[in-house]
């Protein structure tokens, strides 16, 4: 059975001879269907370098990465950005909505990209919005929803493509314990519920408490790994 991703000897570096920072130094990582994963450690460690590197946002000097089988590590331009869009959902600190739009609108655009039709957009946009606990704020902007109602429309927008990933790049660090609680929890129910499978890169214990694997990271490379 092959990973759904699948990195082998993966390296990114930064900067040049003396100065040159290894913020990942050939990390070899695989994650299954339907895995609550979380990749943790210091500030520096490469946890988001790691995560970019997957989702394809960034490019590795060296190493594959791949998804269902396809490695992304080659690909680039429009090629890269329709994968990107079909088959990865991303959920980042900053909720990176678009401020002129609605909740419902900012779920939808995706779809929109992606040709979807009117009617199955509309029909989608209701069910993310239930899911997430904002059924009734579709109208609502982004200026107009608490720090955790954003965050909720951006694991909706993450959802709405089908994605076969969510990656979630310390999705509550900008949440208060019980915001951020509550948005886990609804992420939770998907990986149980829908087998929908996730990724974080965070320092944050109530992610750390929850993920089914934990992918340990110090000085860029994989210092051990748990599963509870």
């Amino acid at each position: 059975m092959i990973p759904l991703i699948n990195t082998v000897a993966l390296s990114r570096f930064f900067g040049t001879g003396e100065a040159m920072v290894k913020a990942l130094d050939e990390v070899s990582l695989s994650i299954e269907p339907g895995e609550f994963t979380a990749i943790v450690g210091p500030s520096g460690s490469g946890k988001s370098t790691l995560l970019h590197l997957i989702g394809g946002l960034d490019k590795p000097d060296s190493g594959t990465v791949a998804l269902n089988g396809t490695n992304i590590a080659d690909m680039s331009g429009n090629k890269l950005s329709d994968f990107r869009r079909d088959n990865i959902g991303f959920v980042f600190q900053a909720y990176n909505l678009i401020p002129v739009l609605s909740a419902a609108e900012n779920i939808e655009y995706i779809m929109l990209l992606q040709g979807i039709t009117a009617v199955k957009r509309r029909i989608r946009v209701k069910e993310m919005l239930d899911i997430v606990g904002l059924a009734g704020m579709e109208n609502r902007r982004p200026a107009q929803l608490s720090g955790g109602q954003q965050q909720r429309v951006a694991v909706a927008r993450a959802m709405a493509s089908n994605p076969s990933i969510i990656l979630a790049d310390e999705p509550t660090a900008n949440l208060d314990s019980k915001t951020g609680i509550s948005l886990l929890n609804v992420m939770k129910d998907l990986n149980q519920n829908r087998n929908m499978t996730f990724v974080f890169s965070t320092h944050d214990q109530k992610i750390i408490e929850r993920a089914r694997r934990l992918v340990y990271l110090r000085d860029g490379k994989i210092e051990k790994e748990e599963t509870q």
